[in-house]
């Protein structure tokens, strides 16, 4: 039987509403997922011992997660609309390719951000300010790969608050101790597959002159995404450690050093292709990780 993709579901929305849905990226989930599972993860870690995760917060933050994934592709696309125009992967993205205009780009911006606001406010005070505070990560993060070649690293600050929010959204504020290990953690795994994600357009960077942690490492890639994940590894070992985690949880740990090490060794930096490939499945690492979390607590 044929499946209902993400893709399909933008066809069969009317034709007029279509190139929001593409501006949001809904037709590519692989990003919300990268986005959501870090909350998941600190979400399960600030459940009580032998307790399940709350439904009700990982429901509330997977609503925000798809808004604000779609906030920041609105924003990405706006700063980048003629870059974009440039490189053959991205010139069918709705500005860049003209079917919406820059005032109506912003226009839903604004709803996608109000609809945002209104999730945040489901939280206590603390998360409250702690999300807003990441505001500032969300606009200013397109902007730097004109200005750096470590764009992924920013990446990686604004794409794994959740491990912050999710923690503080459970016990009112965040365990340090716990919370910036498995920060660190996220921010490594996103340099991680981001990097592998900008090998697909480094021709195309060159050519427009942006940045990026492909461009800067070039042939020594997978040297520096093996570091990357050894010390992913090792934060989330002590993220574990430090909210006396069990066997389950470092099994899992395991099992996404595995997944990792595979994805590094078979990877082709010159096919664009396998580079997708690659970057898409992390979503199993962060599923892989959130079982074990799950069933490290029970």
């Amino acid at each position: 039987p044929r499946s209902f993709s993400a893709t399909d579901l933008v066809r069969a929305a009317p034709a007029p509403l279509q190139p929001y849905l593409r501006l949001m990226r809904l037709h590519q989930p692989a990003g919300t997922w990268l986005l959501y599972l870090p909350c998941t993860w600190s979400i399960g870690l600030a459940a009580a011992p032998g307790c399940l995760p709350d439904w009700r917060m990982l429901a509330l933050f997977g609503v925000g997660a798809v808004l604000m994934r779609g906030a920041g592709c609105t924003i990405n696309d706006m700063w980048d609309r003629d870059y974009d125009r440039q490189v053959a992967r991205t010139a069918i993205r709705p500005l860049a390719a003209g079917d919406i205009s820059t005032f109506q780009s912003l226009v839903f911006l604004g709803g996608q951000l109000s609809l945002a606001l209104c999730v945040l406010l489901c939280l206590n005070y603390y998360s409250i300010i702690l999300g807003a505070a990441s505001l500032f990560l969300v606009i200013t993060y397109p902007l730097m790969k004109r200005i750096t070649y470590w764009p992924q690293l920013v990446l990686g600050f604004t794409f794994n608050w959740g491990a912050l929010l999710g923690w503080s959204a459970i016990r009112g504020s965040c365990e340090w101790s716990v919370c910036l290990p498995l920060y660190f953690a996220g921010v490594m795994w996103t340099l991680v597959y981001d990097t592998i994600y900008a090998h697909q357009d480094k021709r195309d960077d060159i050519m427009i002159g942006v940045k990026s942690t492909a461009l800067q490492f070039k042939e020594d890639t997978k040297q520096w995404l093996s570091g990357f994940s050894l010390a992913m590894l090792l934060s989330l070992c002590m993220a574990g450690m430090n909210c006396n985690q069990t066997f389950p949880y470092y099994l899992s740990v395991t099992a996404v050093g595995a997944h990792l090490a595979h994805q590094i060794y078979t990877l082709d930096i010159d096919k664009p292709e396998d580079c997708w490939k690659k970057f898409a499945s992390n979503r199993s690492v962060g599923i892989l990780l959130f079982i074990g979390i799950v069933l490290g607590n029970l």
